[in-house]
């Protein structure tokens, strides 16, 4: 059997998306902030995007850096985010909320996921902060998301792959687990037979140097941008191929 994996970029900025799309992904989650991890892209990037890219777009509901902890208000924000996400014509959300405890905050998530019908939802690496995991993957399976994604509670998807195998074993066809943080075209096999998982999360992330020919050099301003490498990403795509052809034979 021909396995199907399936690639995520996360891209920070249009032109990283459009690299994404041509270098082959199948998903684009659409992000601002990268040095905060990851928030809410603006109004007018998520509709640019939609009108440009064929493939799957999931743009992240954060609406600030730091913890997963949100107040009442920052909830609000977040469903009228979803709200303009499902009228721009997106193909879902990314989201993620925990209670002071460490646990998902399931109540909030279901509302969210309700609003967010009939989009997609992914929770995001909210995950690798809660206290247990594998409660989590038990209320987020409830909250009726469709995918987690996961560096295994460690700061890289390597680092974490033993937890993510037992996650992936654990959702048995649930919901798919997703691993993300530190994948690169030359360890994406190796997830592949430590994790069992068939989707992956990159940014394939690299510094592009600002274009400007006058730089106030008092400034000392590091003006260079986060892209996603087309390049690597082709790489990726390249294993996966290779990997789902000799699952096959």
């Amino acid at each position: 059997m021909i396995m199907n994996y399936g690639l995520e970029i996360c891209a920070f900025n249009l032109s990283s998306a459009m690299a994404a799309q041509r270098a082959g992904a199948d998903r684009i989650e659409l992000c601002a902030g990268p040095e905060e991890g990851g928030l809410t892209p603006s109004a007018g990037l998520i509709r640019t995007a939609r009108d440009l890219l064929q493939i799957q777009l999931y743009p992240i509901i954060r609406p600030r850096e730091g913890d997963f902890l949100y107040s009442d208000e920052e909830f609000r924000i977040m469903l009228r985010d979803i709200d303009m996400c499902k009228q721009t014509g997106c193909n879902g959300v990314v989201i993620g909320m925990l209670l002071a405890d460490g646990s998902v905050d399931q109540q909030r998530c279901t509302r969210l996921v309700e609003a967010a019908y009939p989009m997609g939802v992914t929770f995001h690496r909210a995950f690798d902060r809660s206290a247990n995991p594998f409660e989590a993957l038990e209320t987020i399976i409830r909250i009726g998301c469709e995918r987690i994604l996961t560096s295994g509670q460690r700061p890289t998807a390597m680092e974490g792959a033993v937890l993510i195998d037992e996650l992936v074993r654990e959702a048995d066809g649930r919901i798919a687990i997703m691993p993300g943080s530190g994948v690169r075209s030359a360890n994406i096999a190796a997830l592949i037979q430590k994790t069992g998982a068939t989707e992956f999360h990159t940014s394939a992330r690299v510094r592009e140097s600002s274009r400007m020919e006058f730089v106030n050099g008092p400034m000392q301003e590091d003006q260079s941008v986060a892209m996603a490498s087309e390049e690597e990403i082709r790489l990726i795509k390249e294993v996966l191929t290779s990997e789902a052809l000799t699952s096959a034979s």
